[in-house]
């Protein structure tokens, strides 16, 4: 069973570096629009120079100018699960966010699914995990991915807001020391990393460094960062994720942290239903609310 484990290990490494080997070329969009909101799949850079990312892209009717938002997944250290990870998509979170007005783009990074290559993102062992390291790396991935969108003629190229899930939000957090131009809010949906360890609920590894990397990034941190967690979240519950964003704080991040109703058996998953999405309508609307004298000021 042990050598048959291995065996599957090596051939998941192996799919992932060879759907990766093509280099960052015919950058841009991959085929017509379709339903729902115009969704076109797209390829966008990635910091691995020879992997193109595949990302989807959401619309409002219309030639814009939209404002961008960025929706970042969540992501596994299981490298056969990363490899088997289905394309991110985040579609109720990116129509309600269409609804009002954004164009929204979900790109898959590196060492995860069809996009391939590389997993830069690695936090470590359980014990001596690096989460800034990580968080950083994650953050390089929606930086690179945006750069191009922000480029577009239907994208106003400034008044972006970022979105993230899980590890997503956690290199958020990490892209919190952006120019506010550029990026003029954060929403977090229960950032962090090293949840549910040896697949264990309300198991999370060394939570202490979690909190000191939470507080490393507040002290860069110049965009506002509106801070969510579902009741019931078994991967960072709302005690840790209080205190994760209690030291963000600390370390001089703006953050506004809330705790939302359980949604489903599992509340980590709640940004990927519609049911999960409607529970956040409220807090979603305040972080965009919030952000918005940035943009109009910057039109």
């Amino acid at each position: 069973m042990q050598l048959l484990k291995a065996l599957l290990v090596l051939v998941a490494v192996g799919a992932v570096f060879t759907r990766g080997a093509p280099a960052q070329d015919g950058l841009g969009p991959q085929g017509a629009e379709a339903e729902p909101n115009r969704m076109q799949q797209w390829r966008v850079p990635s910091p691995a120079m020879d992997v193109a990312a595949r990302a989807l892209l959401f619309r409002p009717p219309g030639d814009g100018p939209f404002p961008l938002a960025v929706i970042a997944h969540a992501s596994t250290q299981n490298v056969l699960r990363r490899a088997q990870m289905p394309p991110p998509e985040y579609r109720a979170l990116a129509a309600w966010l269409v609804a009002r007005g954004f164009a929204v783009l979900v790109p898959e990074r590196p060492g995860h699914g069809a996009t391939g290559g590389r997993y830069l993102e690695d936090q470590g062992g359980c014990d001596q995990a690096n989460y800034a390291r990580a968080g950083r790396a994650t953050a390089d991935a929606i930086a690179a991915a945006a750069g191009v969108l922000r480029k577009a003629s239907f994208i106003r190229p400034e008044g972006m807001v970022i979105v993230g899930h899980s590890a997503g939000a956690w290199g958020a957090l990490a892209l919190a020391s952006e120019d506010p131009k550029s990026v003029s809010a954060i929403i977090a949906f229960a950032p962090g990393r090293g949840g549910h360890a040896n697949d264990l609920p309300n198991q999370v590894c060394a939570p202490h460094m979690l909190i000191s990397a939470a507080a490393e990034f507040g002290k860069a941190a110049r965009v506002p960062v509106t801070w969510l967690v579902a009741a019931n979240d078994t991967y960072f519950s709302p005690d840790l994720s209080r205190r994760m964003a209690d030291a963000f704080r600390s370390g001089g991040g703006k953050v506004w942290f809330r705790v939302l109703a359980a949604s489903g058996s599992e509340g980590h998953w709640l940004p990927e239903s519609e049911a999960g999405v409607k529970i956040a309508g409220p807090e979603l609307d305040r972080a965009l609310k919030a952000r918005m004298p940035i943009a109009i000021k910057q039109r």
